[in-house]
């Protein structure tokens, strides 16, 4: 006689819209509830499934499926999820336990995913620890990356804001030259970060969270003297702070807040004899606990495939001057 064995899974459902997803009336729960006899109970944020192993690892790949078409498309029917569970059952998934494993936002455009293996060392690192430095060439998805980290915190309700930070070193350029007000002058140096921001969130929403405070961006040098509470803090382009920026930045974080710093110590435009903040604190924080570091080769390139030829290019240039 065959025993099968009862086991519960717990499945965490806080990156989607519940509502849409059970459907009216649950209506996309019953297609499960019909074809499966294992139980299944919503709880708040989280799916419960108790039953034989076989059917709560298939409802397990369900779920994930569900979420992916919703967060995707924009809408699910009990039709779509009857789809998914024929795709499930007969091994035909759309999307792979592992690449749902890695998602970290689904954006107004697209699914942000680590897809590196150093990417997704990093997606650990970041869940795992408090601070996390992020230091490597440019095109391999550090600063993008954090923010979706951010945003993806700030849905959850992990956090309540985002600082997002970045020194105004002028490299090669003077800000008394540039025209226009302060804010003006000092926009240009802030623009990657806001790109990032508007490429993951409609523009509306976006505006909103600026209004309120909820989504901050702002020079280094307006961080001083702030303790930061419940919130997401990134430092971009962190080689171009002096250790003295560094040091300030690192102690303003506040209870429940995270923090990651981003940059490419081979781009440092600080002045001549001047340290890099970066640099520095490699080496002062290598052996505290909740602090880690991510390092990133031209291997992790993500943009156009000639950012990774024109890297090598200057590399090979640079070696044969010394």
């Amino acid at each position: 006689m065959e025993v099968f064995t009862q086991i519960e899974k717990q499945i965490n459902i806080d990156n989607v819209n519940i509502q849409d997803l059970l459907g009216f009336n649950d209506q996309n729960i019953k297609p499960i509830e019909e074809k499966f006899t294992a139980k299944l109970f919503i709880r708040g944020d989280k799916a419960v499934i108790k039953g034989e192993a076989d059917e709560v690892a298939f409802i397990d790949k369900i779920f994930n499926e569900m979420v992916f078409v919703l967060n995707t498309t924009g809408k699910l029917t009990s039709k779509d999820v009857l789809t998914i569970i024929d795709l499930t059952i007969s091994g035909q998934e759309i999307i792979t336990e592992k690449e749902y494993k890695n998602i970290v936002l689904y954006s107004k455009k697209d699914v942000i995913k680590a897809k590196t293996p150093t990417q997704v060392e990093y997606f650990a690192s970041v869940t795992k620890n408090d601070i996390c430095f992020a230091i490597g060439p440019a095109g391999t998805g550090k600063t993008y990356l954090a923010v979706a980290f951010a945003l993806a915190a700030l849905k959850k309700g992990i956090v309540q804001r985002i600082v997002l930070a970045r020194p105004a070193v002028e490299a090669g350029e003077s800000l008394g030259f540039l025209p226009g007000d302060f804010r003006e002058k000092i926009d240009p140096y802030l623009r990657p970060l806001y790109d990032a921001l508007q490429d993951m969130l409609p523009i509306e929403q976006m505006r909103n969270y600026m209004e309120k405070g909820i989504v901050e961006i702002v020079p280094l040098a307006f961080m001083r003297g702030r303790t930061l509470n419940n919130a997401y803090v990134i430092l971009d382009e962190a080689q171009n702070a002096t250790p003295m920026q560094m040091k300030m930045f690192l102690t303003r974080l506040g209870p429940n807040s995270k923090a990651i710093i981003t940059g490419d110590i081979t781009q440092i435009d600080l002045p001549k004899n001047t340290d890099s903040g970066l640099v520095q604190v490699r080496e002062i924080l290598k052996d505290v606990d909740g602090v880690d570091f991510i390092y990133f080769n031209k291997g992790d390139v993500v943009r156009h495939r000639l950012v990774k030829d024109i890297i090598n290019a200057y590399e090979h240039f640079s070696n044969g001057k010394q």
